[in-house]
């Protein structure tokens, strides 16, 4: 399934998202000064190598961030038709086919002149990462953060996952999240039902609402965006404790915990 291709450019990396399967979206990083390649994850490979093709690319890296087969599925196909070099998370690596470089958070993966941060984001999975280019204000951060949602917890803790989004909380409002899924719809209705009276989000949910009727893409955001809407950001605020009635004394990893298990359920 592919959606028209569109691309951006930030001084020297140019960025190809693509839609993949049923609701996934494949990206492209290409740093223009060496001309290196990178593919964030691996859905499907015919997408990956007809946008290459279109720009005249080759493939040099795949940068898996988590190892469930949407996100790593095609990495040995494209390393056999390319030759690319497959890096991915060190706490999954014995589940992501083709590694060559295994990287975790604080490890800097350079490509070219462009450099990522690995920021670790487990909970979704448990050595799940995210690539955060930010000289180029831009973070590609798989299932972990999603536009006003974050991944289900398939098999981290509560406390790794509340320390990953703090993590995220660091990051610049102006960096772009690219996240792997088209989920906004859903998870802004969860949003607004967490916190009704926040006028940015039903603001942001009736835009999400309309784009989505015009088949156009919501992904991606930015942390600005992320930090007033988010509801997986914005779990220790009184009025979200209240609202899912959690004790202005317990934790912050209570009180997230608590947001995770009313959207699992909703």
């Amino acid at each position: 399934a592919m959606g028209g291709g569109a691309a951006k450019a930030t001084c020297g990396l140019e960025v190809e998202q693509f839609a993949c399967l049923n609701d996934n979206y494949g990206y492209l990083v290409h740093d223009t000064l060496s001309g290196l390649t990178a593919a964030i994850d691996t859905p499907e490979v015919k997408p990956y190598m007809e946008v290459l093709a279109r720009r005249g690319w080759k493939l040099s890296h795949i940068l898996n961030t988590h190892h469930h087969s949407d996100h790593a599925g095609g990495n040995l196909e494209l390393k056999s038709l390319t030759g690319c070099t497959i890096v991915g998370p060190a706490n999954e690596k014995d589940k992501i086919p083709g590694i060559d470089l295994a990287l975790g958070g604080g490890d800097v993966f350079e490509m070219g002149a462009a450099k990522a941060l690995v920021l670790d984001v487990g909970g979704h999975t448990k050595g799940h990462i995210a690539f955060h280019f930010a000289q180029h204000q831009m973070a590609f951060v798989g299932d972990s953060l999603f536009a006003m949602g974050c991944g289900r917890m398939f098999e981290g803790t509560y406390e790794q996952m509340q320390a990953s989004m703090e993590r995220f909380n660091t990051l610049p409002d102006e960096t772009l999240i690219y996240c792997a899924h088209e989920y906004t719809l859903s998870n802004a209705k969860f949003a607004v039902s967490v916190e009704p009276s926040n006028s940015a989000l039903q603001e942001r949910s009736a835009e999400v609402h309309d784009m989505r009727l015009r088949g156009e893409w919501t992904v991606p955001s930015t942390m600005g965006r992320e930090r007033l809407t988010n509801p997986f950001l914005r779990y220790d605020l009184p009025h979200i404790r209240k609202a899912l009635g959690v004790s202005a004394s317990a934790g912050k990893v209570e009180a997230f915990a608590a947001v995770r298990k009313a959207k699992d359920t909703f």
